[in-house]
């Protein structure tokens, strides 16, 4: 919203500086976006009196040298070149191609060497034969508008030499505000100044106010205006129509009113469109007028109908909607209501006598018919933010106050006042509540003032009315404004309070948190993990959760896989990402590959996110609850009932060099033992070991995956992916990835007992080596798991150092080669207890997995 400051002014008197109104209004919660001086750049143009006019004849079109004074007799003017080799004192010869003026016509001139606005300078040139010492100017070479149809004659008692700046008061200033959608009343010079004299203690005299002046609005008869009928009262809840004739087609808006339109963003049309638009401007409440000889019978507010259309004045012709709300009269629908009127009963420049409408439309359905039809209006902008209801009448009155001035218009005796507002409820406002959320103290005084200086009617409770016990003193009952709908609740009432009182009062402490409340243990948990991850030298990323339809098909999963299952999005961002992603992996695959395009070859990438799967079972049947109340429990549960499970897991995508090559050497390619190794760490984070097992999954490669389990239950996948996604993807050979479900991770650990401290003894350990042959099939992890079983509680550590496959162990056979250390907590181990320990986990081996000792 553009405020003009002079417009500012006459409703607010004694306003400093528009920087400093600019600086208050900042802090009473409104966006200022910009201060513009404007008629500063309009320097040397005078007032001149056309002396004479002599048509000079030209190939495309006539144009007329014309002598114009420019100073009174005896003052400065400089003796000019006439053309006809005269000189005059004061007068000078100026070439123009208008023909709107004649002699003795007061008109602006600009003298060689002023600048207009847009940095025109003008010099003295010969042209079509004479010397052309000047420019006689249009409004719009001024900067006062669109017209340059002709030349701006200035009023006839205009004295000859003065600054047409200073004449026309050209010099002005314009706020540039955001106006917040909760706040529409801001959308009009009447709202501004309301806050403007409220933040500095100014006296306000309410525009939008009956005055004592006015008996024509407050006693015509309603049934004697012009017949209107509302058919949907909740839609419309006021309809003013006021009737005018004999308004002059000729009449012109007068250049102050046409100035004060341009700067704030509108274009003059003519007196009757104009007179619209002040009134929109300065009090906030859009006016429509309908031509009433276009008119055939009585205004009527309905919702359309199937089939009908509407010629907007936009020149579109437009299907309605049922749910529109439109003006109609016996030939159907003339307007949609609040947002643009109909091209049949449009303002022309024959019209005399017109019907006004002022009106009060419900903020949705107004919103809702704009976005509909994808026409924005100023009108709409308003009725969607708000507008006061009670400003119906008054904007009416002063509307036609506005046309009798400028337009020679006679108002017809009656007004239209159809009127189905309900009461205002007041609103329960206990006086701590400032206090309780905005962190400081309020005094009630200062709490009775803001509210007041909102508008707002104050009253104590009756003893029956009052909340608690009878009689609270604690409380106030309070009636928002008309032109306040969002003031419901206490707490809008509170913002009110303290924006007005200063945002900048507001102490800043750090907020006490309750003691014994801090991070759960799945939440340590799930960021030790991160910490593992990034510590092994991973980077997380962090990828969008939208997939498109063939990812499963990307990733090869077979049919009957569950991660086929995606959930479809109601409303997607976009067509080709309109899944819930199954997997982390098609993420970080995607984002390898974009890495890899960008040069970054050598990629260790991590990611900790929220999956979804369909849940169990068909979905159920949802019915969404109301927005007007909070939704029961059973509504609850059947809602989170149909929600997609989401587990939360952790994967890891490795390609290109693990350890990078330097002086040292050649480095080290990623292969799947890295990806195996990211997923003990994961693990080892959340005190939990993995099982280990030969896998089959895709999409990693058959022969290079392994099964990862905590007690017995499938967690996850690592190795290389599968050669055909990696083809697909474009990724390099031998790319490795791995796979957990977080949440399970979690549980088992949680599930665990705690961990206690070891031992640690002060004995010395005993080594000893024992070289197992198996066949190929049986898993290492398995072979482990049994020399643990074995050994007991002396083994301290056990580690694989050797595998062998040859001549020696025969076919389809491997050798084995582990390291034991066994120690214990209060004694030095003999050798025959060492012994006896190894021994314990060969045939502990052999018994379950049918291991024998190498020779």
């Amino acid at each position: 919203m553009r405020i003009v400051m002079s417009w500012l002014r006459e409703q607010v008197g004694g306003l400093p500086p528009a920087k400093a109104v600019a600086d208050a209004l900042i802090r009473a919660g409104f966006e200022v976006e910009g201060l513009e001086t404007v008629g500063g750049d309009l320097a040397g143009v005078v007032v001149g009196e056309v002396l004479s006019i002599e048509v000079v004849a030209a190939k495309k079109k006539d144009v007329r040298f014309c002598r114009v004074r420019v100073a009174e007799l005896g003052e400065p003017g400089g003796p000019v070149a006439s053309g006809s080799g005269e000189a005059e004192p004061g007068v000078r010869g100026i070439v123009c191609g208008a023909f709107n003026f004649e002699v003795g016509d007061r008109v602006p001139v600009a003298l060689p060497g002023s600048v207009l606005p847009g940095g025109f300078e003008i010099s003295s040139r010969k042209t079509y034969g004479h010397v052309s010492d000047g420019m006689i100017c249009s409004a719009r070479e001024l900067g006062l508008g669109e017209d340059h149809s002709g030349i701006l004659v200035l009023p006839a008692g205009s004295r000859i030499g003065t600054d047409v700046a200073e004449l026309l008061g050209l010099g002005d200033e314009v706020l540039d505000i955001a106006v917040t959608p909760d706040r529409g009343y801001g959308l009009s010079v009447r709202g501004i100044a309301r806050e403007a004299a409220t933040a500095f203690g100014l006296p306000f005299d309410d525009p939008g106010a009956w005055g004592s002046d006015e008996p024509a609005a407050t006693g015509a008869d309603s049934a004697a205006g012009y017949p209107v009928r509302v058919e949907d009262t909740a839609a419309c809840d006021r309809y003013v129509a006021r009737t005018v004739s004999g308004v002059d087609p000729a009449a012109r808006t007068p250049l102050d009113w046409s100035r004060r339109l341009s700067l704030a963003g509108m274009r003059p049309i003519s007196a009757p469109v104009d007179v619209t638009n002040i009134i929109m401007l300065g009090l906030g409440q859009p006016l429509h007028a309908f031509d009433r000889a276009k008119l055939t019978g009585p205004i009527v507010v309905r919702r359309a109908r199937a089939g009908e259309w509407l010629l907007t004045l936009d020149g579109v012709d437009r299907e309605l909607d049922p749910e529109d709300l439109v003006i109609a009269d016996d030939s159907g629908p003339i307007a949609l209501a609040g947002v643009m009127g109909g091209a049949a009963t449009e303002i022309s420049a024959a019209t005399t006598d017109i019907v006004l409408e002022s009106a009060h439309f419900d903020a949705v359905t107004v919103a809702r018919t704009a976005r509909r039809h994808r026409l924005g209006s100023e009108a709409s902008r308003r009725f969607e933010r708000g507008v006061d209801p009670a400003l119906a009448p008054v904007a009416a009155q002063r509307a036609v106050d506005l046309l009798r001035e400028l337009a020679g218009a006679t108002a017809e005796p009656g007004v239209t006042d159809v009127d189905h507002r309900a009461a205002p409820e007041p609103i329960v406002f206990p006086l701590g509540e400032p206090e309780r959320l905005a962190g400081r103290p309020y005094p009630v005084d200062a709490i009775r003032r803001r509210l007041t200086d909102v508008g707002c009617l104050l009253r104590d409770p009756e003893p029956a009315e009052a909340a608690g016990s009878p009689g609270e003193p604690g409380e106030l009952l309070v009636t928002a404004p008309s032109w306040r709908p969002d003031l419901l609740r206490p707490a809008d009432l509170v913002e009110e309070v303290v924006r007005l009182e200063g945002y900048d009062t507001i102490p800043v402490t750090l907020p006490l948190l309750p003691a014994g409340r801090g991070l759960t243990a799945a939440q340590q948990m799930r960021r030790a993990v991160g910490r593992a991850l990034a510590a092994d030298g991973f980077v997380e990323v962090l990828t969008l959760p939208f997939v498109a339809e063939d990812a499963a098909d990307a990733l090869g999963l077979p049919a009957g896989d569950e991660r086929r299952a995606a959930v479809r999005v109601a409303n997607p961002i976009a067509q080709d990402a309109s899944y819930l992603r199954t997997t982390l992996l098609s993420g970080l695959i995607a984002t390898a590959v974009r890495n890899l395009g960008r040069g970054q070859t050598d990629l260790a990438l991590f990611e900790s996110g929220l999956v979804f799967r369909e849940p169990a079972g068909a979905p159920a049947a949802v019915v969404t609850p109301p927005v007007d109340r909070r939704p029961s429990e059973d509504e609850v549960t059947a809602l989170n009932a149909a929600l997609p499970r989401q587990p939360r897991h952790v994967a890891v995508v490795l390609t290109g060099l693990r350890e990078p090559a330097g002086w040292w050497g050649p480095g080290r390619a990623a292969d799947w033992g890295d990806a195996l190794a990211a997923a003990h760490a994961a693990a080892a984070a959340v005190g939990v070991e993995l099982a280990v097992a030969a896998g089959d999954a895709m999409p990693w490669h058959p022969g290079r995956c392994a099964e990862l389990s905590v007690d017995g239950r499938v967690v996850g996948y690592a190795g290389e992916l599968h050669p055909r996604v990696l083809g697909s993807a474009g990724l390099p050979a031998r790319t490795c990835a791995m796979e957990l479900d977080l949440d399970a991770l979690i549980g088992a650990a949680l599930e665990r007992p705690p961990v206690a401290a070891p031992a640690i003894s002060t004995f010395p350990p005993a080594d000893r080596d024992v070289a197992l042959v198996t066949a190929v099939d049986v898993s290492v992890a398995a072979v482990t798991e049994a020399l643990r079983a074995g050994a007991g509680d002396l083994l301290e550590a056990l580690s694989l150092f050797d595998v062998y496959e040859g001549d020696q162990v025969g076919p389809d056979r491997r050798s084995l080669a582990f390291g034991l250390r066994l120690r214990a907590p209060d004694r030095t181990l003999t050798a025959a207890e060492a012994n006896d320990a190894r021994d314990a986990a060969v045939a502990e081996a052999t018994s379950r997995t049918g291991a024998v000792l190498r020779g």
